[in-house]
């Protein structure tokens, strides 16, 4: 058992491959507790700060109910609630929590205030999502991967933006051996810096224009909105970008028979994806969606 208490999770870049491994493998055995019927409140008398600067669902309902389950809690920060860098500085609002919780999680816009607020935090600090990364997000991809193929060792194409969670995902396949295709439009790929560290690391990744190329003996395909918040005003322009990127059955069949289809959600359902895709016996997106809380619990566990 590596000592992870008070390691905060800013990308995953600082995490080794064992410490992102003993995350996974501590979500999996609460996990399996859960199901049976078993309770374990690990963090009874913890409470976890959650700063929102944006809307959401997975994350605050997976946080929130993991907390809760463990035996702690959680008090929900809106936007409105501490205007993160305006009404107050963040190093001065990382300052007031950590002297009255035992984590911060943070869904902000700019990475920069998750860089700060570990900075000027004794306690630790989660990225729950950032204009450069989702690591949170990339942690429960891995734990259905795992749970749906049993390994590590498999071809993981990326179809899209190459984004945030595009980013999160190289970083975690580098670290646990999984290779990696990304298909996007050319001016959509994937941050120099990133695909330079994941290859550094060990990654195998191809980066094409041709989403058939991409997609062609993936085990997993998964795909991500065109559009995400905050680039609202680019909407029609990507609309038209993506046009041939959609993860439809005709793009599907090019990957392997038993393909599972993964989105981070929530899923703009005709653009980036359609229905049929989406409802198909090749999807996990909801099981991948509930384990955001226990990849989060794996995590809550071992840093709190």
């Amino acid at each position: 058992m590596i000592h992870m208490k008070g390691k905060s999770l800013i990308s995953m870049i600082e995490y080794s491959q064992e410490e992102v491994r003993q995350v996974l493998h501590t979500a999996e055995m609460l996990k399996m507790k859960q199901k049976v019927g078993e309770t374990h409140e690990l963090l009874a008398g913890k409470t976890l700060a959650m700063i929102f600067q944006k809307p959401s669902l997975r994350t605050r309902v997976s946080f929130e109910t993991g907390m809760t389950q463990l035996g702690g809690h959680a008090i929900y920060l809106g936007p409105d609630d501490i205007k993160l860098g305006k009404r107050e500085s963040v190093a001065d609002i990382a300052r007031n929590l950590d002297h009255m919780t035992d984590g911060i999680m943070a869904r902000v816009f700019e990475h920069r205030h998750i860089v700060e607020l570990a900075k000027f935090s004794r306690v630790p600090v989660i990225n729950g999502l950032c204009d450069t990364y989702h690591p949170c997000q990339a942690l429960a991809d891995f734990l259905t991967i795992w749970e749906k193929k049993n390994t590590f060792d498999v071809k993981l194409t990326f179809v899209g933006d190459g984004n945030n969670v595009c980013h999160s995902l190289m970083i975690a396949a580098a670290k646990l051996g999984t290779r990696m295709s990304v298909g996007c439009p050319k001016g959509y790929e994937p941050r120099k810096e990133i695909i330079d560290y994941s290859k550094e690391q060990g990654l195998d990744i191809n980066i094409t224009s041709d989403p058939m190329k991409a997609v062609s003996g993936a085990d997993i395909v998964y795909t991500d909105v065109w559009t995400s918040m905050g680039q609202e005003e680019e909407a029609q322009k990507r609309l038209r970008d993506f046009s041939g990127f959609q993860v439809n059955m005709e793009l599907l069949r090019k990957a392997t028979p038993d393909v599972i289809f993964m989105h981070c959600l929530p899923a703009h359902r005709g653009e980036e994806v359609t229905d049929e895709v989406m409802e198909s016996r090749h999807s996990v997106v909801f099981d991948q969606a509930e384990n955001r809380m226990h990849a989060q619990k794996g995590l809550m566990v071992n840093i709190m």
